[in-house]
């Protein structure tokens, strides 16, 4: 695929899952409980221990899945990653070597900006999306107001984004959210009735 066909996959549904776990294999397990439930992409932090092992695993399990990592922190945190077998990358931060690393192998970057200034900056250097980070310390009425002046900005909120408050952002204008804990913690069972509620909500909220 190429990377915009990558980018339309992963927000496609209007959110990915973000796993952070304590061991590979309950990320794994984590992510399969939502890939299950019927999400389609899903993103392993590589604050999670051995974290490329579970990218590797889920990828070679799960082909049909988009499997991403995040907290890609330098250029060779996101060699590493694609080559583990990650199909995006995910950043808290902006770092150029980061998104140049990721489209020399064919892969969208999403970096993680907070202001306008970094929003204009991350699109010039050729980010696929922007990762609005931490979005519990704005609203979706603040994306609003800043994409009637950068309506060109590609939104994906991400960090205490809830069930509840998600179908806002996407109305606000976000092309997805990325969703951790509030999506992904507890057992399968509750992963499953989870993910099935918030896609029946974000399909109202188109």
């Amino acid at each position: 695929m190429y990377r915009w066909e990558i980018v339309q996959a992963v927000t496609e549904q209007r959110v990915f899952g973000i796993v952070r776990s304590d061991t590979p294999e309950r990320a794994v397990a984590a992510a399969e409980a939502v890939l299950d439930a019927g999400l389609k992409a899903v993103e392993v932090a590589l604050t999670t221990p051995r974290a490329l092992t579970a990218v590797a695993r889920l990828t070679e399990q799960r082909p049909g899945a988009l499997i991403g990592a995040g907290t890609v922190l330098d250029a060779a945190a996101a060699r590493a990653a694609v080559e583990a077998g990650a199909r995006f990358l995910v950043s808290p931060n902006l770092d150029a070597g980061v998104i140049r690393a990721g489209h020399r192998y064919g892969v969208p970057v999403f970096p993680g900006v907070s202001t306008p200034s970094e929003m204009v900056r991350a699109l010039e250097e050729g980010a696929d999306a922007l990762k609005i980070f931490p979005a519990s310390t704005v609203s979706p009425s603040w994306l609003r107001d800043v994409r009637a002046a950068l309506p060109q900005v590609p939104a994906i909120p991400t960090g205490g984004v809830t069930i509840d408050n998600a179908p806002d952002w996407i109305a606000a204008g976000a092309v997805a959210c990325g969703m951790g804990s509030a999506l992904t913690s507890g057992g399968a069972q509750e992963a499953g009735e989870r993910v099935a509620a918030l896609l029946a909500k974000l399909a109202q909220a188109r």
